[in-house]
């Protein structure tokens, strides 16, 4: 099968447009979240009012001149988050173009290798963050997060760039529409659900801060800017509750096509061994949430427990051992 080298060229160049735009978003959105409103305010504007922001919410109030006059008014920072929102949006559509690019050009389905994986899944990463904020789940101040950890996500992607080229003999199969695609969404949403919950340690650990105690230091200082941490709690249990079950599809499927292409269903593989610790690691945040206070307490770090192993999953296993997936 030949490549396409002008749609594989394109794919490349609506890559870096892609990168470009998250980071004009991920600045955006720090200025909306640097400079906007304390965070319950901005929660009763952006999550109450469905039919959105009242003419009032665009005029600085007594109280924010009372507190002085600041490089960027809180007006100006919600029409940086807007612009930060559109650019998230542009960002999308050039991510798809890219992947979609790079499929016309190899006639492929476009996740046959380490990089096209990760850039699934930020892509997938960045779509569950958008429906978040139109369905207003959450205030769209927090696509700062988001957008750093896809942004360092791509970045990372560079690292391991492969050009456009045909699959590898292993993976020539319609399992690939299967098992991976369910592995790319599941793991995109868990990437959203790892930042909830980072944010909700950060919070949970805010609101029990007593200043009496000592000095308020980095992360904690972004704790006033976020939203209450029952909020987050909620929004982390969602998402994780949403890809869990992608995520043990997406292990079943990969057991069926093992069986197919090497005559078993599990041979402790590494990539299959350590798919399975974080289904495990995700299944005990599910249980430990489920389990009462104690369990809530130790819950979020479990998730993000979850995430550090599939990160490993990523990079580690392919990189550090060898297995019948290192050509991934």
């Amino acid at each position: 099968m030949t490549t396409h080298s002008g749609l594989a060229d394109a794919s490349d160049l609506a890559f870096v447009l892609t990168i470009v735009a998250y980071a004009i978003a991920m600045f955006a959105y720090a200025v909306e979240y640097s400079f906007g409103r304390k965070a319950e305010k901005a929660e009763a504007r952006e999550l109450v009012a469905v039919g959105g922001p009242s003419d009032a919410t665009d005029v600085d109030t007594a109280e924010d001149r009372d507190e002085g006059q600041p490089a960027v008014t809180s007006r100006q920072a919600r029409i940086a988050g807007r612009i930060g929102f559109v650019a998230m949006v542009l960002g999308v559509v050039a991510h798809a173009a890219s992947l979609g690019l790079r499929a016309a050009a190899v006639g492929r389905w476009p996740w046959g290798n380490m990089f096209e994986f990760i850039v699934a899944v930020a892509l997938m990463g960045v779509v569950t963050w958008t429906v978040i904020v139109v369905r207003k789940m959450a205030a769209r101040r927090l696509g700062l997060f988001t957008m750093l950890v896809v942004v360092l996500l791509l970045g990372a992607a560079t690292r391991v760039y492969t050009d456009a080229g045909p699959l590898v003999p292993a993976l020539d199969s319609y399992w690939i529409a299967i098992h991976v695609f369910a592995a790319i969404v599941a793991t995109g949403i868990f990437l959203v659900g790892f930042v909830a919950a980072v944010l909700h340690v950060i919070k949970r650990r805010y609101e029990q801060f007593d200043e009496d105690d000592g000095t308020l230091r980095f992360p904690m200082t972004l704790g006033p800017k976020l939203p209450d941490a029952t909020t987050l709690e909620r929004l982390t249990w969602r998402l994780h509750v949403l890809a869990f079950p992608l995520w043990t599809f997406a292990i079943m499927a990969g057991a069926i096509w093992a069986r197919e292409a090497w005559s078993r269903y599990w041979g402790w593989d590494p990539k299959e061994v350590w798919s399975f610790v974080a289904w495990v690691v995700y299944a005990a945040y599910l249980h430990s949430r489920a389990t009462g206070a104690s369990g809530k307490k130790w819950a979020p770090w479990i998730a993000i427990i979850g995430w550090g192993v599939m990160l490993f999953n990523f990079f580690g296993v392919n990189f550090l051992l060898s297995g019948l997936h290192s050509y991934a």
